[in-house]
């Protein structure tokens, strides 16, 4: 028996509107949109106005600011993945003379160059990007604050410099690429760097009265990658989906995963609130749930995407208030409501297509000196080492064709798995980077570096 997962249960959808509904009260924004995707697709939409009739929908255009961010740095990746530049590269070798280059590429993505989070006054999001025309002058005089490298700093003026090393990479606008290669492919149709009817306004909510003030609508110029997209639900929608799966005509699978991957050292605040920063995406621990995703706002509007990888499920929650509801927590609460209502339901089982007899053989218990593993072998191809109390460091591992096997991820992740085999054959022990794993505790039978002692296990008396 099969259970369509296309809908969700009117429970579920009920708790969603509530708790936007309770977003948008006592956050007193003028409007607020959300969406959830799961499964690869929209499954629900909802939005809360304090305007009589007909509520904005999916289709209504809100300013998304630095989740523009994550655009900017799909477009820096499809430049690494093409070979045109190395994530280690100083941003001085493809774009000299900015008194910045000394931060390389990945460091920019993850807002560890030691960059200022802002350009020199006047507030660049409340004014003429026309303020703004050179490098020079979104840098300032004193552009790098902290040693390069060091520490996570967040940084509108690095993604700025991201954007020209798009363009000069590129040789056409930044815009221009973005539209190109990430818009049109992915069927962005409502994301751009302009406003486009139906869109919402930008509002300043007064904080100690129900009244509100109209925002400007700045062009961001220079500072565009940085901020600069409106975007709707549907869009980011499409947008969560492509981030969670890859898209091979964008990026790979295996790219967007590398953007999930944190990529800065956190500060001691963001060590409390198990946040952190992969390239051009944020990554938090919630509630034991992995949450990646990015929010943003500029004056009048507030916005946030909130993957939930392992659950399947995203949320994009859009309002149009310069502060007020706390975007992020919503987000985190509609993947929550979905995940814990109805939960994903796993693939049938299925065994291997072919067993491997080599494999095979590692498969079972083995011992790091006292503390015992389980190797087991999983239809995906791949292997798992486990610990057999259920805390310590674990593994996948990928084989490689000969023998071999290479850790995926934690403490093991790059390092060499390989099975030392004695003249007839037999298995003597793991080797995984130098540590030994036998079949029992310091196997006497096996070559455990140091010896074994001859007498064995013994008893105080």
């Amino acid at each position: 028996m099969t259970t369509s997962q296309e809908e969700l249960l009117p429970g579920t959808r009920r708790a969603l509107l509530h708790r936007i509904a309770v977003a948008q009260a006592e956050g007193r924004a003028p409007s607020l949109v959300a969406a959830v995707v799961r499964g690869g697709r929209a499954v629900w939409h909802g939005s809360r106005t304090s305007v009589d009739g007909h509520g904005p929908d999916e289709t209504v255009q809100y300013r998304i600011g630095s989740i523009t961010k994550t655009f900017t740095a799909v477009l820096v990746l499809r430049l690494r993945d093409e070979g045109l530049l190395d994530l280690g590269d100083p941003l001085e070798k493809h774009v000299p003379g900015t008194g910045a280059g000394e931060a390389t590429v990945a460091e920019l993505l993850a807002h560890t160059g030691g960059l200022a989070a802002e350009s020199p006054a006047p507030w660049w999001e409340r004014t003429s990007g026309s303020l703004r025309p050179e490098l020079a002058d979104v840098l300032g005089e004193q552009p790098l604050l902290h040693p390069v490298g060091r520490r996570f700093h967040y940084s509108n003026p690095g993604y700025t410099l991201l954007g020209a090393l798009v363009e000069k990479l590129r040789g056409a606008p930044w815009e221009e690429v973005l539209r190109r290669e990430v818009l049109v492919p992915l069927g962005l149709d409502r994301t751009g760097v302009r406003p486009e009817a139906p869109h919402a306004g930008g509002w300043a909510v007064h904080p100690w009265a129900d009244v509100m003030l109209p925002e400007p609508a700045e062009d961001l110029g220079r500072m565009a990658p940085a901020g600069q997209l409106w975007s709707t639900t549907a869009d980011l929608a499409r947008f969560a989906v492509f981030l969670t799966n890859g898209d091979d005509r964008v990026l790979s699978a295996e790219t967007v995963r590398e953007m999930r991957t944190p990529a800065a050292p956190p500060g001691i605040g963001d060590l409390a609130d198990g946040a952190s920063y992969g390239l051009g995406l944020q990554v938090q621990h919630r509630a034991g749930r992995l949450l990646v995703g990015h929010s943003g706002s500029l004056p009048g509007f507030l916005a946030n995407l909130t993957i939930g990888v392992e659950d399947d499920v995203a949320a994009v929650v859009l309002a149009n208030c310069t502060s007020g509801p706390l975007l992020s927590t919503v987000g985190a609460d509609l993947v929550r409501i979905v995940a814990e209502a109805e939960p994903r339901i796993p693939e049938p089982w299925r065994p291997l297509r072919e067993a491997d007899a080599p494999a095979l053989e590692l498969a079972g218990q083995w011992y790091w000196g006292t503390h015992g593993f389980a190797l087991r072998l999983t239809a995906d191809g791949l292997a798992s080492l486990e610990p057999l109390s259920g805390a310590g460091r674990r593994s996948r591992f990928r084989a490689n064709g000969d023998g071999s096997w290479t850790g995926l991820e934690g403490y093991f992740e790059g390092e060499l798995l390989t099975a030392v085999r004695r003249p007839d054959g037999s298995v003597d022990h793991l080797d995984l980077g130098s540590f030994v794993f036998t079949r029992q505790p310091y196997d006497q039978e096996a070559d455990v570096p140091g010896g074994v002692d001859p007498q064995g296990w013994r008893g105080i008396g």
